[in-house]
């Protein structure tokens, strides 16, 4: 008997962290799980945007909803993340490193201290969140692990060399974390995300002056949604991708190729 897919997404029971959870992906993430079912803890550094989300998502869902301020680039708060997660919410089974970010400028320019901070960022802290949540996991034998990546680590950006580079061991680090997981019932996926029309993505197109009509190059001529990607989100953390582990899915509009386009 085939399974309902509405069954398959329901997450009743089961813990979420998502980092980066204030905003954008992060924040439009926790109100999808919450929605579909879980508890959820968000995770970072700006108070007033944690429980903002946080409020919005109990309201909206009659869910808990657990803001702890967090900057992920310091394992020991890293840590702490996870130990209230289990102590306040009492389990964790899905982590979402959403949490990432970067200043582009010309690889000529760019001082050694950008390329950290963007391996910090966009790596390091997935490390610590992944280690720390995985020790549950794998103690469970369950879990899904959803890593938040870019197109820039699939095709490269340019004035990116330090920010593609870091997502691109963002996508390899999802997938050696599904080989050496797998065996315990732990997931690990990944999402390449294109142009998102964030909060805060479109205050920094403003201010660079850039137009959405930029967009137009990919197929469907427009950035995405916070909302778009949850929904991948939703896919991998849920049971309708209980079979597949190390991936790497594109969430980006499609592909822009040369050539005549059908008008």
């Amino acid at each position: 008997m085939t399974t309902p897919m509405t069954d398959l997404l329901d997450l009743t029971g089961r813990v979420a962290i998502v980092t980066g959870g204030g905003t954008g992906i992060g924040a439009a993430t926790a109100r999808l799980l919450a929605a579909h079912g879980a508890d959820v803890a968000i995770a970072a550094r700006t108070v007033d945007d944690l429980e903002r989300t946080a409020a919005d998502v109990r309201a909206a869902t009659d869910h808990r909803c657990l803001p702890v301020p967090t900057d992920v680039k310091d394992e020991q708060q890293v840590i702490r993340l996870v130990r209230r997660t289990v102590e306040e919410l009492g389990r964790v089974d899905i982590l979402v490193n959403n949490a990432g970010g970067t200043r582009l400028g010309p690889l000529s320019a760019l001082p050694t201290r950008a390329w950290d901070a963007s391996f910090d960022l966009n790596v390091r802290a997935a490390y610590f969140c992944t280690r720390e949540a995985g020790r549950h996991l794998v103690a469970q034998r369950s879990g899904a692990i959803v890593n938040i990546s870019s197109d820039a680590g699939l095709h490269g950006v340019r004035g990116g060399a330090h920010y593609a580079s870091s997502k691109a061991a963002l996508q390899m680090f999802t997938t050696v974390t599904a080989a050496e997981w797998g065996c315990h019932g732990v997931r690990a996926n990944c999402l390449a995300v294109g142009p998102v029309a964030s909060e805060r993505a479109v205050e920094a197109w403003r201010v660079a002056g850039i137009d959405t009509s930029e967009f137009s190059t990919t197929p469907l001529g427009r950035p995405g949604t916070p909302a778009e990607v949850a929904n991948a989100v939703l896919f991998f953390a849920s049971d309708a991708a209980s079979y597949i582990t190390g991936q790497t899915l594109a969430v980006d509009g499609g592909p822009s190729l040369g050539g005549i386009r059908d008008t």
